[in-house]
């Protein structure tokens, strides 16, 4: 039996944030094309800013194809598995404050359910 002590916590991360920027290299459309690498820049920045980064808290991650290209950009919150779509900084910054740190799902910035690729 291995020694409780020795093992890592369970839920490394209260919450993980995955920014698709996946890019098609035909003419579908793809989140890379709505500035998304942008979003994570900024969401990775403000988490470090507050104070919110590393074990126990938050986790920015970037992530290939999420399929729902159709609602992009698109980021996915774990574990509450939250659907967001934001077009600039102040959505990413809502995001960050109202989400990430005081666990408050932003509705306004929601992916409807139907939106897939």
């Amino acid at each position: 039996m291995s020694d409780p002590s020795t093992s890592p916590p369970r839920g490394y991360y209260a919450r993980h944030i995955f920014f698709c920027l996946n890019e098609r290299k035909n003419e579908e459309d793809s989140c890379s094309k709505h500035n998304a690498l942008a979003g994570f820049d900024r969401c990775k920045a403000r988490i470090k800013e507050a104070g919110l980064a590393g074990p126990g808290k938050v986790r920015v991650n970037k992530a290939g194809c999420l399929d729902r290209c159709a609602g992009g950009p698109v980021a996915v919150v774990y574990p509450e598995a939250v659907w967001y779509t934001f077009v600039d900084q102040d959505d990413i910054d809502e995001i960050v404050e109202s989400h990430l740190k005081n666990g408050k799902v932003v509705e306004r910035l929601l992916l409807p359910p139907e939106v897939g690729r």
